[in-house]
């Protein structure tokens, strides 16, 4: 029972000539069968002939080109078509006739190249078929020649329509592929800007700080400690995102990164208060066992604002606040000072513009604004209890 049930996945892994050879036995076998005769493919009414060799060619080139149908259409259906020519002149009434509309249905699906000049080739030669038929004695009239041309224009339009719609999948599927891939580099870019970002300004400061503290030894040899220990921090947070472009990540428990969230803010302070940030940290409500996305945008959007802090306004005043409700997180950071860009280590406004992006993708608001008197306000309203 288990191999039958295997036998579909076991069938599509086979070779598409070898998937195709019962096909062409089963217009074989059945040319010889009494039970179908009378309904055989025909076209010209040319008195009927006893099968001999010939025949029995004609019969070959009908069915024995099928099997490569899929992989040469163009040469299986020259072989059909002459094969069929053959009958009809000679008058082989048989079955294996309707490989022709199968075979071009096939080519219509499968062929790449010169199609227009096939189609008009093959149109010349049912022209010319129909002609020495009726030279030859056929009786048939000429609306029965256009009904049996139209007849075979129908598989062909049919496999056309299938090459058409498996043409359009195709490019679907690139164009989704082509999205992901971009939504994956924009992740990438924004978390690489986010972890990069935040510790070396936190280093770019502390490094500058420690200029001005070549006379108290003590507080210089802390203030490179803190350096280092950013540094060491930067390394292991780019070690983890590298992890995740790793094809083999995930495929262990131990090869998993845990994602920041709200758990992590008093660690996150704490590194800005030692880059020598003041920041005044409060937090209400009680925070969900799992919050998902949310907790994730909340520890970036203070992560970002905290950055900015030391960048634009460094030693000034900076009040974080967080609040967790029922159905949101709510995150307040404003500093004090004079927020001038220009005597920072530098910006872009990549971050912002890609905080709002992910909290706009939560459903949530975003706003970034500096004072009138000086120092700037980060807000953000994060919807809870999405997917994590």
């Amino acid at each position: 029972m288990i191999g039958l049930r295997r036998l579909p996945a076991r069938w599509r892994r086979w070779d598409v000539t070898v998937r195709d050879v019962p096909l062409a036995l089963l217009f074989a076998v059945v040319s010889f069968l009494p039970v179908f005769r009378g309904h055989e493919t025909q076209v010209g009414e040319l008195p009927a002939r006893p099968f001999d060799a010939m025949a029995i060619a004609a019969l070959a080139l009908h069915c024995l080109p099928l099997v490569v149908r899929r992989r040469w259409p163009a040469a299986c259906l020259a072989l059909v078509t002459l094969g069929f020519a053959v009958a009809e002149l000679r008058g082989y009434h048989m079955v294996a006739g309707t490989a022709l509309p199968v075979a071009l249905l096939s080519a219509g699906a499968h062929l790449e190249r010169h199609r227009r000049l096939t189609v008009a080739v093959l149109s010349a030669a049912y022209a010319l078929l129909a002609v020495t038929l009726n030279q030859l004695g056929g009786t048939e009239r000429l609306d029965g020649y256009v009904v049996f041309y139209l007849g075979l224009a129908v598989p062909w339009g049919i496999g056309s329509w299938l090459r058409s719609t498996r043409a359009a999948e195709a490019e679907h599927r690139l164009r989704v592929a082509e999205a992901t891939r971009a939504a994956e580099r924009t992740r990438i870019a924004r978390e690489l800007h986010d972890v990069v970002t935040h510790h070396v300004t936190a280093m770019v400061v502390q490094a500058e700080a420690a200029r001005y503290l070549t006379a108290a030894p003590d507080r210089l040899d802390e203030t490179l400690n803190a350096v280092t220990d950013t540094g060491r921090r930067a390394i292991a947070d780019l070690r983890h995102l590298l992890d995740l472009l790793n094809p083999d990540h995930g495929t262990a428990p131990a090869n998993r990164v845990r994602t920041p969230s709200t758990g992590d803010l008093r660690t996150l302070v704490e590194q800005t208060r030692q880059a020598g940030q003041p920041v005044e940290f409060t937090e209400e409500g009680e925070r969900a066992e799992s919050g998902g996305s949310a907790e994730f945008v909340a520890y970036r959007v203070v992560q970002e604002a905290l950055t900015n802090a030391l960048k634009y306004a460094h030693g000034h005043r900076t009040v974080t606040r967080v609040r967790y409700g029922e159905k949101e997180i709510t995150v307040e950071v404003g500093t004090d000072g004079p927020g001038n860009r220009a005597a920072s280590p530098g910006g872009s406004g990549r971050g912002l513009a890609g905080l709002g992006e992910r909290v706009d993708a939560l459903g949530g608001e975003f706003n970034a604004a500096g004072r009138a008197g000086g120092g700037f306000d980060v807000r953000a309203r994060i919807p809870a209890g999405g997917p994590s």
